[in-house]
């Protein structure tokens, strides 16, 4: 009996830890066609550098505290020799120039941001910083390292782990923390833990409840789409320079390299939790729903030592990140700092967090807590407060203003996340996108309703003296909004393009937000350049793979199955894993794919009994279905067929998909996405930094 050549969920290619920059040379622009700021953007900067609070220097006092040493590299290396990492892409911010192409308030944080080597945040902890997005920080037990956070890759993590031995002497690692369920904390992890002594049990790693599914599911599912929409919201698009991307907000840029993961082998599911590790007390706080689904902070009693996780940086994180996740908690957020305010603050002399850097001093962590707190509570309560009046989420951004004297705190200002999209966020998490004008229920979409704007504006002739008009003006949201009309009707228009990238450009220079930045940087490039894919690092993981459970799997294959070619299919598959004892229904009705765990149908049209380690081994494209079969590692009994139907409805989707009109070429039809034994054949789970 022949197996139908279907291949099975090869998803082993990490595709969005990747940070493109140019080499670390003369600054360069983004594009042939880019321009200099303006005689108004220039204006906007120097009216910033006034009445920004930049006679404040506690942060710049904080970030070289307690510094050690640097290496003597710049560039973190592979084991291939390619470059994993190298924080020269940015030193053009260590000249001293004031860059009128970037918001003074972003320079700042992005000069702060380039903290390089290893650091004593207190007897006892240490942290090395500049290595990758994440800091990765070290606690000094009786018998070895407790690391926490063991940054993106393996590659990154390696080294620091290498350099803190090198000056502090050797240790082995006994244990990791991961503070929550983003890649940037967790997936360097093999980069610390010896494969021999985790299966030994020397080695514990601690996580909160939620970890592995959290870690895995909110990139599996819209994996593809969130990895394009990170080429624009990370600037992975833009060469690093004053004209391209200069900051990631918490750091510079996320590594490249070998993406792992490893399941905890202690869980934090209690609300408070201490343990004991190494002689080392801890007492985690379980934050879920905050920063990240899965996130906890911690606290040393003993070394008077407060980890904020993510949960309190150097500026607003995201309530919404644009990348794409579910809408965060910004009043739980609160809630969360203010009882580590009050459960913690007054007894810690060191606040240290997985990105930015310490605060010292009770006066100052509590300063910074209830600073943060009231950041996230008045975005919750204000936004609110002003949709109870009627403002939508079509307004919002242009109405709500956080209160002066927020305004005033550097550990308030919008980086991360901008108070713009935030607010916006708050509004979509209550309310949802509808801004109860019956206009906007079911809208056209912007390609069908563009062609009746452009025409009753006179046309292209029109439109775009008049763009150039506002543009003049420095005008440019104005400019913005019909420009893109006119682009949307007309994809091939070359000058509208232009002039739409032009604004794009302007406005991303005076975006204080590097997400905003970014965004609007790498819309401009690709107007101008067209949709151009940059080399990413393909990381095989087969941790990833063992990480993700057979339901997880089963789910994600009906989200790549295009309904449209199951129409009349109906069909059920058993799936049956006796080494860990699961079992599924996998049903085709109505051109859709649904799995229940649990039960066997007895009307199956086939049964397919496979070990879920032997399962592993085709997911990861080591051995193929037909392959188990001939070995008597799986058996098919029934019509296999059906697998060859299921196959037909799956395709590949394109990592490159077209964003703004008439940037791509034409592309054919989506490829037909085979399911067991193609191993050529690549998915792409989109692992991301932060969130």
């Amino acid at each position: 009996m022949r197996t139908p050549k279907i291949s099975l969920f090869v998803f082993i290619t990490v595709m969005s830890f990747v940070v493109t920059s140019a080499t670390a040379q003369e600054p360069q622009h983004v594009s042939s066609k880019a321009k200099p700021p303006s005689q108004y953007t220039v204006q906007a900067q120097q009216e910033q550098r006034k009445i920004l609070p930049l006679a404040d220097k506690r942060d710049f006092e904080e970030a070289k505290r307690g510094f050690i040493a640097a290496p003597s590299y710049r560039k973190i290396m592979n084991e291939k020799g390619d470059v994993a990492w190298d924080i020269d892409n940015w030193k053009f911010l260590l000249s001293g120039t004031d860059y009128d192409s970037i918001h003074p308030s972003l320079q700042r944080q992005a000069t702060l941001n380039m903290g390089y080597g290893l650091f004593e945040v207190m007897p006892g902890i240490y942290q090395v910083r500049g290595f990758d997005l994440a800091n990765i920080s070290f606690i000094k037990g009786k018998t070895g390292w407790i690391v926490i956070d063991p940054l993106t890759t393996k590659e990154t993590a390696g080294a620091a782990l290498k350099f803190v031995n090198e000056k502090l002497g050797a240790r082995p690692v006994v244990a990791v923390i991961i503070s929550h369920s983003h890649a940037d904390h967790f997936g360097g992890v093999r980069g610390v833990v010896d494969a021999n002594a985790l299966a030994a049990g020397k080695v514990q790693i601690i996580a909160p409840k939620g970890f592995i599914y959290e870690s895995i599911s909110e990139n599996l599912f819209g994996g593809n789409a969130m990895t394009r929409r990170k080429t624009y919201t990370y600037g992975d698009l833009l060469p690093t320079g004053p004209y391209g991307q200069v900051d990631a907000s918490i750091g510079k840029g996320v590594a490249s390299g070998d993406v792992g993961i490893l399941p905890p082998t202690k869980v934090i599911d209690q609300p408070i939790e201490e343990m004991t590790i190494d002689g080392v007390r801890m007492v985690f706080q379980n934050t879920p729903g905050t920063e990240a689904p899965a996130e906890m902070n911690t606290w040393f009693p003993d070394l008077k030592a407060f980890w904020a996780a993510e949960n309190m940086v150097a500026g607003l994180h995201n309530i919404l990140t644009l990348r794409g996740a579910p809408v965060r908690d910004a009043l739980a957020w609160s809630k969360y700092i203010n009882e580590a305010l009050y459960r913690f603050g007054d007894q810690a002399d060191v606040m240290f967090a997985s990105h930015s850097w310490p605060r010292w001093g009770k006066e100052r962590i509590q300063e910074v807590m209830r600073g943060e707190r009231d950041m996230y509570a008045n975005l919750n309560n204000q936004v609110m407060h002003l949709a109870n009046s009627g403002v939508t989420i079509n307004q919002i951004q242009n109405v709500y203003e956080p209160p002066k004297s927020l305004q005033q705190l550097w550990y308030a200002r919008g980086y991360h996340g901008s108070y713009e999209h935030n607010s916006r966020a708050v509004i979509q998490r209550y309310f949802g996108y509808w801004d109860l004008n019956p206009a906007t229920l079911v809208p056209l979409s912007p390609e069908d309703s563009a062609p009746l704007y452009v025409e009753m504006m006179g046309g292209s002739e029109k439109i775009i003296p008049k763009g150039r008009e506002l543009f003049a003006q420095g005008k440019y949201r104005y400019a913005m909004e019909i420009l893109n009309k006119l682009v949307y009707a007309e994809p091939e228009n070359r000058a509208a393009k232009d002039l739409l990238a032009d604004t794009y450009e302007q406005l991303g220079y005076q975006s204080e937000s590097p997400s905003l930045r970014n965004s609007y940087l790498a819309g401009a490039k690709e107007l101008r350049d067209g949709v151009v894919p940059v080399k990413a690092a393909k990381a095989g993981s087969p941790d990833f793979v063992r990480g993700t459970s057979t339901e997880l799997f089963l789910n994600y294959l009906a989200i790549q199955m295009d309904s449209r070619k199951a129409e009349g299919m109906k069909f059920k598959i058993n799936l049956v894993t006796p080494d860990n004892g699961e079992e599924f229904v996998i049903e085709m009705s109505n051109a859709t794919l649904t799995t229940i765990p649990g039960f066997q149908a007895k009307d199956a049209d086939l049964t397919l009994t496979i070990d879920r380690r032997e399962l592993d081994d085709v997911m990861i494209g080591t051995a193929t279905l037909a392959e188990k079969i001939a070995s008597g590692k799986a058996k098919m009994v029934g019509n296999p067929a059906v697998l060859g139907q299921l196959a037909s409805t799956m395709v590949k989707f394109d990592n490159w998909f077209e964003v703004l009109p008439g940037t791509k070429a034409k592309a054919p039809e989506p490829q037909k996405k085979e399911l067991f034994l193609d191993d050529e054949d690549e998915a792409s789970i989109a692992l991301m930094p932060e969130g």
